[in-house]
């Protein structure tokens, strides 16, 4: 249950303040987007690589993976679509919470419907083939930050972020420390202060 709580956590206070209470660490490539407007995912992830335009290690994912898991997948940028309607469909009779896909993804509709969260690099209709076997469960490279099995994965309209298990409670943490001094601060700012003054960025030879 605190684990479960612990996610929550940072679903609630979002990519963006987690990658600035981890020291500005763990921000994958902004080019790998939601799908869908509203996706938000948070949880475990499995990871996934794939041959280039072959997502046979994803289906051969869905088979290890565990509830509560979210589907990592080096595609290598690679345009083809990974993950569509049937794999979505897939991934939520397994218990995977969402996906995150360096490559191309499909059926953007059928995510919303079914309320999966995909992020993706690529909207595209190219088929897979189903032949390489690929690898899972060992580290991956997504959006230029290595992702090992396990590692906390955030994403939501600000993108996708991801920290080690080890140091996700005290990203947590330190998340909500952030969120208490910026609230502080807008309240003041809304009292007339000036964020050159809050911030002390004023020059001092200005």
């Amino acid at each position: 249950m605190a684990a479960e709580r612990t996610l929550k956590d940072a679903l609630e206070l979002g990519a963006s303040t987690l990658y600035e209470a981890a020291g500005g660490t763990g921000a994958i490539d902004p080019a790998i987007r939601p799908a869908w407007k509203g996706a938000a995912v948070c949880g475990p992830a499995f990871t996934v690589r794939c041959a280039k335009g072959d997502n046979l290690a994803v289906h051969r994912a869905l088979e290890r993976c565990r509830p509560g898991d979210v589907l990592v997948v080096d595609a290598g940028g690679d345009g083809s679509g990974y993950c569509g309607d049937v794999i979505a469909n897939a991934a939520i009779a397994r218990g995977v919470v969402g996906a995150v896909v360096d490559g191309g993804v499909r059926d953007i509709d059928a995510f919303e419907r079914l309320e999966f969260p995909v992020f993706s690099r690529w909207v595209s209709m190219r088929r897979s083939q189903k032949k390489e076997p690929g690898t899972i469960g060992e580290p991956v490279h997504v959006g230029g930050v290595e992702i090992r099995p396990g590692d906390i994965v955030v994403g939501d309209a600000d993108g996708v972020f991801v920290t080690s298990a080890e140091t996700f409670a005290k990203t947590i943490e330190a998340g909500e420390a952030r969120v208490r001094r910026e609230e502080e601060m807008i309240r003041r700012i809304k009292a007339g202060a000036l964020t050159l003054d809050l911030l002390d960025l004023r020059r001092s030879d200005a």
